[in-house]
């Protein structure tokens, strides 16, 4: 196979600044709701970028859970390797891609933990399941084999049998604050249509600028 000639040509649609909403928030919520109706797979599926002191990145994917003027929030284990990373150097990129669409979302900010209250309102609507998987894992961390985990699932059934499923204190969300956001299209000949929002730190307004692709 000639990995060098698989090549997709993008053609769907183009972008411009006169059909892009002033605020990117705004812009954000037109094409994630186009996306939720392209039936595609997890459209809130989105990889984080994290990096150490000494710049060694780190990436994986992680669901988008809500959104809004404040920032993009995401739940993880508070011991996971990207909260550790986070815990010494906050900044972060996120970054959607809606293939279907032709389409791609860029979000760099800084990541801070939303409140308890408010990781605990999401930990107790995500089913039982999920809410003992959070319990079971200590993520990132190594472990000898799975039997360990399922070891470990059963011996939480039996502690929480009854009643609710407390929220860990190593459990939580992180709100992405941004700084910038790309909205990038697909276009022919690799001629893609970029445009970068950019937060102003004084005033908290946003300018719109176009990028070369």
């Amino acid at each position: 196979m000639d990995i060098g000639a698989l090549r997709q040509e993008y053609t769907q649609m183009g972008l411009s600044r006169e059909t892009l909403a002033r605020n990117p928030i705004e812009q954000f919520s037109v094409w994630f709701q186009q996306a939720m109706q392209a039936n595609i797979l997890e459209p809130n599926a989105m990889q984080i970028a994290t990096a150490t002191p000494q710049g060694k990145p780190s990436l994986r994917t992680v669901l988008l859970k809500s959104y809004d003027e404040r920032g993009f929030v995401f739940y993880t284990n508070y011991s996971s390797q990207k909260s550790q990373e986070i815990a010494i150097n906050n900044q972060v990129t996120l970054l959607f891609f809606w293939k279907e669409l032709e389409r791609q979302v860029e979000i760099s900010g800084h990541a801070e933990k939303v409140s308890t209250l408010e990781s605990l309102a999401y930990f107790t609507s995500r089913p039982r399941g999920s809410q003992l998987g959070a319990w079971v894992s200590a993520q990132s961390s190594i472990i000898s084999s799975r039997g360990l985990l399922e070891m470990k699932l059963d011996e939480m059934k039996r502690k929480f049998q009854e009643g609710e499923i407390p929220l860990p204190s190593f459990w939580g969300g992180y709100r992405i604050v941004p700084s910038t956001i790309e909205f990038w299209q697909g276009r022919p000949n690799r001629l893609h249509d970029r445009f970068e929002y950019r937060r102003d730190i004084n005033n908290q307004s946003w300018s719109l600028v176009r990028l070369s692709p």
